[in-house]
This record gives structure tokens, sequence and C-alpha cells, in this order.
């Protein structure tokens, strides 16, 4: 089943329980994904595309999330704590942190990389294996551990 059709689906059954945040989540991410289309000017996105979207949705809401928690904001904290874990419903699953060390050991070892200068040439060959699977920054702190 594709993602929109996952989507429409769990749509059709928030709205007959009446879940309210998973409906508006649902409709965020369907929006999302319809502007990206339309933006790349293709009827129908790839899976590399949609994981795109969704990784976006979900890094904008931790950034978020951040910032209220910073605020002290806990209605606005709680409302986004609910938010990624629907959006995290539809994301593959993630890494477990032993599976992205294995990668980045491997990745580090692939492109021969030896110092931090290196670090550029890790990470753009280490981000598309992890695509939606791993937080970008996660990687980062793992690539940094390991060259250093």
């Amino acid at each position: 089943m594709s993602l929109l059709e996952r989507l429409n689906n769990d749509m059709k059954q928030a709205m007959k329980n009446k879940e309210k945040d998973k409906l508006s989540v649902i409709r965020m991410i369907k929006a999302s994904l319809q502007n990206e289309a339309i933006k790349l000017g293709v009827k129908e996105l790839s899976e590399e595309q949609e994981l795109t979207v969704l990784s976006r949705e979900l890094k904008q809401r931790k950034d978020s999330l951040h910032e209220f928690d910073k605020a002290g904001r806990q209605d606005l904290v709680e409302k986004l704590r609910t938010e990624i874990a629907i959006v995290e419903l539809y994301l593959p699953k993630q890494l477990s942190e032993e599976e992205l060390t294995e990668i980045v050991k491997q990745t580090i070892l692939e492109v021969g990389a030896t110092s931090k200068a290196d670090m550029g040439k890790v990470m753009s060959a280490i981000m598309p294996k992890v695509k939606g699977k791993a937080d970008g920054a996660l990687v980062n702190k793992f690539v940094q551990q390991h060259l250093s």
C-alpha cells in the first residue's frame, strides 16, 4: 500500500473515531506531500521523495518542540509530542544505535576517511543509506565520534 493510500485510510479512520489531533497531522502530511509534488512538477512522488517530506515534517516538529520546551510552553510541548508520534508512524523503522554505528564504521572505511576533515565526504556517503531511518543530527554525532 502506498503512503498516500495509507494516509487516506488512516484519515477516514481518524474521522470515524473523532481523533482530531491525528486527523490534523495526517492532513498536514498530505498537504506537504501534495505541495512537494506540485513543486517538483510530478504527478506522484517516489518513495525517496516521500521520505524526504516526512523527515522534514518530523524535523520541523522536533525543532519546535525544543523551542517550546525552552520557553516553558508545556501545553504546546505535549501537543507536539503527540504530532511527532503520529508522523513517526509513517516513517520506516528507525535504526538502533548499534546498527547506525556499524553503518558509520563501514562508510568511513568505504570513503577512506581518516580525520574530521573528511566529515563532508562521510556524511554525503552515509545520508542516502540512512534516509528516513535515522536523525541527521545523531548520524553527525556518531560520525564525529568515529573520526576523532
